[in-house]
């Protein structure tokens, strides 16, 4: 038998070495990649690898919700505040190609988009196509708080976030409902116990640690890294109103439980009583929002909201509380003009403020002023006939979004603490007679003013 020469043994098995890598760099780049994202191409002028990743997938994921006509806008606050340091420039520029990958690429481990609840019935046929596309998809539910009241805890399920997963990038997409204030709300992103804790890292989510509050957005149609998304038409608010937007829900089944112990005043008396409360806090709401003025839920009408999510009918009064800081001059003439004349001033700017607005028949309204110290914060009390002071001492608290009489309104995030120093630890056992002076768990006296201040600073109409 004639020997085989070595040489073209050694030949043959390097040639078919190499035939058999480069068949499987063929089959990664044009198989694997495609199924489940690990290689893209780069994007013009961008850098390659992981920056490119973000760009393909965000890409992908528009074009996927583009073909399901399903509306998405941009909330992701690393890129809106990227491109809101160029916003005119993005307006202005024209739709032809960037010159490199600015925003997209922007290291991080997930886009973040939003999307209104009504604009989308929620087919599976995008989940079907986004599993063609490569995506693995990750569906958050809960239980829907709109349907929750005194008559009826609704135990009915919503979609509150999707996650759109492709390689090492992922897209959060969260859901947003219109509430019966006239806002749009988001809900907190709870994992069920047997989902995977490692999908993403949900710990980064910039809206999944608790609900939020917003105002609708007016959207704009931009060009960014050649990609075509809509964008609040003000970032830089949109941002703001971010930082400030955690929400707080009624406590309906606390309420229940409350009103079993004290069943509600039904009353003639009452019900009238709720209703005059309710177009009095939300005309005093529309009056300070166009003032620009910040305020909250006080006294009275915070224990009501927390403890039994309605106004109190023995109260009489609606309170409101306002940083003397976010105090204006056009307050009181701008009460006037919506037709709630000033009943009395007490105090003055620089030390225990009052107003008190007279609403219809014997309702009136109070806004207390806020004044921050270095360890609390407090709001202060006249008594006409005698000139004494009082204070009233609060731990420092920062303020929550809720809504309350179908109004999207102010109140303390850390409410218990809040009313507790009010109304002392048996805030939960109505009183019917309160004296503003003595009752309250908090107040201390503070002096006296002096006669010669008396004009200014005890003033009754």
């Amino acid at each position: 038998m004639q020997k085989i020469n070595r040489n073209v043994v050694l030949a043959l098995l390097s040639l078919i070495s190499l035939v058999f890598l480069l068949f499987q760099l063929c089959y990664y780049k044009f198989y694997l990649s495609q199924k489940n994202g690990a290689a893209f191409s780069k994007v013009r002028g961008s850098q390659a690898g992981q920056d490119s990743t973000r760009w393909h997938v965000v890409r992908k994921f528009l074009g996927l919700i583009s073909s399901h006509d399903i509306p998405v806008y941009l909330i992701d606050p690393l890129i809106l505040g990227l491109v809101d340091k160029d916003i005119e420039q993005i307006r202005s520029s024209p739709d032809g190609p960037s010159p490199e990958c600015k925003y997209f690429c922007a290291p991080r481990d997930f886009t973040t988009f939003a999307l209104l609840d009504k604009t989308w019935k929620h087919e599976m046929g995008l989940f079907r196509t986004a599993e063609k596309m490569g995506f693995q998809w990750l569906k958050i539910i809960n239980k829907d708080p709109r349907l929750d009241g005194m008559d009826d805890m609704s135990g009915m399920e919503i979609p509150l976030h999707y996650i759109f997963k492709l390689a090492s990038h992922a897209i959060h997409l969260v859901v947003f409902y219109e509430r019966s204030g006239n806002f749009l709300w988001h809900g907190p992103l709870r994992l069920k116990q047997h989902m995977d804790r490692k999908f993403v890292p949900f710990r980064k989510l910039h809206f999944g640690r608790y609900p939020g509050a917003y105002e609708k957005p007016e959207l704009l149609l931009v060009s960014i890294d050649d990609l075509k998304v809509q964008i609040p038409k003000n970032p830089s608010s949109f941002l703001q109103e971010m930082s400030h937007s955690r929400f707080l829900e009624c406590r309906y089944r606390e309420a229940r439980a409350f009103f079993q112990l004290y069943p509600d005043d039904a009353s003639l008396d009452a019900v009238e009583f709720r209703k005059k409360a309710k177009s009095l806090l939300h005309l005093a709401a529309l009056t300070l929002n166009n003032l620009g003025v910040k305020f909250w839920l006080s006294s009275g009408t915070c224990l009501g909201w927390y403890r039994q999510c309605n106004v109190i009918p023995h109260s009489k009064d609606v309170d409101l509380g306002i940083f003397i800081r976010d105090y204006k001059a056009d307050i009181i003439p701008a009460f006037e003009k919506a037709g709630l004349p000033l009943k009395h001033k007490f105090g003055k700017v620089e030390d225990s403020l009052e107003l008190s607005f007279q609403g219809e028949d014997d309702v009136k309204l109070d806004i207390f002023f806020f004044y921050e110290e270095d360890d609390h914060i407090w709001n202060g009390g006249t008594q006409a006939k005698s000139g004494k002071k009082f204070k009233y001492l609060f731990p420092k608290f920062t303020l929550c979004w809720t809504e309350f009489v179908e109004l999207k309104v102010h109140v303390p995030c850390e409410t218990l603490q809040y009313v507790e120093s009010n109304y002392g630890p048996e805030w939960k056992v109505p009183v019917k007679t309160w004296d503003w002076k003595r009752s309250p768990s908090n107040v201390q006296d503070n002096g006296v003013w002096p006669v010669d201040e008396w004009d200014d600073v005890i003033q009754i109409y």
